[in-house]
């Protein structure tokens, strides 16, 4: 009996490629399993979560660590994706996707999957318990939204938990950890929420052809569009408004122009495939994150 692509325990059975037939030669192997990790999310976490950790005083040795767990964690989470969404991207026609394109058998993907989140536990660890448990948490919540919480209403909920768990790894590996400012997590896990709202929105026709029914594909495309650039414009004025200080003319201005970006992806969009709204979300969120990095020394 076939597994289902929506089971929990489909990651751990994968063994064959969607088509039935593994590649019989494997020279590009390794640039498909790289492109199967989501890479430009991935790396653009892992920046960002050891800039942070570099102006919250983690120093070279720490941040070095914080970049080291960050990406295991993110690999480990791209790599089940698409490994649990193997069969579903093949119906879908994903060719973007490596397994989906028979670039790469599933089976391979579950297995990078599995091996990095088992570096990703000592990894984290190394910054200490307390801030180690906390990353581990954030990539549990990945995990948790690629085997069952994408199908739900609360599918939201990981990425809010993913994002706002990356201030708390960082505080809480400083020599003299502390828990982050509320504003650093607030602004994480509405960074996390738009993120999601973003990703979704340009393939909501195709999850709902194959039985996902997350919270954006509930809403529909129309109220995703509006919600993805909002929500990270959230995140611009908690940071803007909540660090000491911070509401200055220049904290404002920014907020003023992410509001005008916002607004206007939202309101060039037209058609299905509209790539505006995406990125609008995706500059606003970039605003969002640089005024965090700038007030990196508030954090805890």
């Amino acid at each position: 009996m076939t597994s289902s692509p929506t089971a929990p325990g489909y990651l751990a059975s994968v063994s064959h490629h969607p088509s039935g037939v593994l590649p019989r030669t494997t020279p590009r192997r390794v640039p498909a399993l790289l492109r199967a990790c989501h890479p430009e999310p991935a790396l653009a976490v892992t920046l960002f979560v050891t800039a942070l950790g570099v102006t919250a005083g983690r120093g070279v040795a720490g941040s070095a660590a914080v970049a080291a767990a960050v990406l295991a964690g993110q690999l480990s989470v791209g790599w089940s994706n698409d490994a649990v969404d193997a069969r579903r991207d093949t119906a879908c026609g994903r060719r973007d996707k490596p397994v989906a394109a028979g670039r790469l058998p599933a089976r391979t993907v579950a297995v990078a999957a599995w091996t990095a989140l088992g570096l990703c536990v000592p990894l984290s660890l190394l910054s200490g318990v307390a801030a180690g448990l906390a990353h581990l948490t954030g990539v549990a919540a990945g995990w948790c939204y690629n085997l069952r919480l994408k199908h739900s209403v609360l599918s939201p909920l990981p990425y809010a938990v993913g994002f706002a768990s990356l201030p708390v790894f960082v505080t809480l590996g400083l020599p003299s950890p502390a828990w982050p400012a509320w504003w650093a997590v607030a602004a994480g896990a509405l960074l996390g929420v738009g993120a999601h709202l973003a990703n979704v929105l340009p393939d909501i026709e195709d999850d709902l052809a194959t039985g996902v029914r997350g919270l954006p594909q509930r809403l529909g495309r129309t109220a995703c569009r509006w919600l993805a650039p909002l929500v990270m414009l959230s995140a611009v004025w908690v940071v803007v408004a909540g660090p000491p200080g911070a509401a200055c003319r220049g904290g404002l201005l920014l907020a003023v122009v992410a509001g005008a970006v916002a607004v206007a992806g939202t309101a060039l969009a037209a058609g299905r495939h509209s790539r505006w709204p995406f990125r609008a979300a995706m500059v606003v969120a970039g605003m969002a994150v640089s005024r965090l990095l700038l007030h990196g020394t508030d954090l805890a």
